[in-house]
């Protein structure tokens, strides 16, 4: 089970490089001659996040590869905003759309494969389970957890993401991003300056590659843990319908579940938006939730978990974009 659903881009991507065009013939932001990538105006960005809602990008860029990316950004120089999209699984897209650039990786950067030492390099684009699977077959452990992590490998940097007692500063080398000028960097896990879902990395930088470290495992008893894993998700989780992941980070010493519940929050809706019955640390899109609805609900539950405990819940889903 890949927690993948059903009109996810990664279930429809061919994996051939796209062509440059820009959709309605609108002049581009930057000259786009010799750009091998695909650059849309006014792009949608609902079908590409989880929650399924939010406005559209100004542009939003698909690159070839990371000679394309790099040529790109370099001619744009700083110019507009740039922002990385990645499985869209833990965003809330704003109903008035993205300002500037967002970047879309897709199979040029999805590649994964196994080096000396255990060390897994991974592109940004690669999924976590595609990730775990890879390392599993390879006798690598260590990795397990990222196959509870619905995201690509840029969000799991990006975000330090974790689940099941792990997360990435325990397992990232280095990675590779690219500057909002074009500039290649190779950052090692000390300059992240990782805390708890959170990373150093600049707000522009899009995270193109990374190494994780493993160590020697048995594939069967990796597969074990990776099946437990997967069962608890789907137990626990209501991963089968329109969500964004963990809604709020823990506090400390608390559960951010147990807060939202006891204050009376599970099932509690506003608009198309609700607080999920499974799992009280998501929220789900019951069917035609504007952003402004699922942002609103989760305003309203940070506001009752005050009221009742006197607990400040912070956002772990990323809220980006115009109101």
């Amino acid at each position: 089970m890949s927690g993948l659903q059903p009109d996810d881009w990664a279930m429809n991507d061919t994996g051939r490089a796209p062509t440059a065009e820009v959709e309605g013939a609108v002049a581009a932001p930057v000259p786009i001659e010799g750009i091998r990538g695909k650059l849309t105006r006014d792009a949608p960005l609902a079908k590409l996040v989880w929650f399924k809602s939010g406005g559209h990008a100004d542009w939003l860029f698909e690159p070839a590869d990371l000679d394309d990316l790099r040529d790109f950004l370099a001619r744009l120089d700083g110019q507009l905003p740039v922002m990385a999209l990645g499985l869209g699984s833990n965003m809330i897209i704003r109903d008035g759309g993205v300002p500037g650039v967002v970047i879309k990786l897709g199979k040029a950067f999805a590649k994964v494969e196994v080096r000396d030492d255990h060390v897994i390099a991974c592109g940004a684009g690669a999924h976590g389970i595609l990730v775990s699977s890879t390392a599993r077959d390879a006798g690598v452990a260590g990795l397990e957890f990222l196959r509870g992590i619905p995201g690509t490998v840029g969000g799991f940097v990006r975000m330090n993401g974790g689940a099941y007692g792990k997360e990435t500063a325990d397992i990232l080398i280095d990675c590779d991003v690219v500057m909002p000028d074009g500039a290649f960097l190779t950052l090692p896990v000390t300059d992240l300056r990782y805390s708890y879902r959170h990373s150093a990395l600049p707000d522009g930088a899009t995270v193109v590659a990374a190494r994780f470290q493993g160590a020697s495992g048995d594939p069967a008893a990796i597969g074990a843990e990776m099946d437990r894993i997967a069962q608890a998700r789907e137990q626990s989780q209501p991963i089968r319908t329109k969500t964004g992941g963990s809604t709020f980070k823990n506090p400390e010493g608390h559960k951010a579940w147990q807060l939202v519940d006891a204050a009376g929050c599970r099932g509690l809706k506003m608009g198309g938006a609700q607080v999920s019955e499974k799992h009280t640390n998501f929220m789900i899109n019951t069917g035609d939730a504007t952003s402004a609805d699922i942002e609103g609900l989760g305003e309203e539950v940070k506001h009752r978990v005050y009221a009742h405990f006197g607990v400040e819940l912070e956002w772990e889903i990323q809220r980006v974009g115009r109101p």
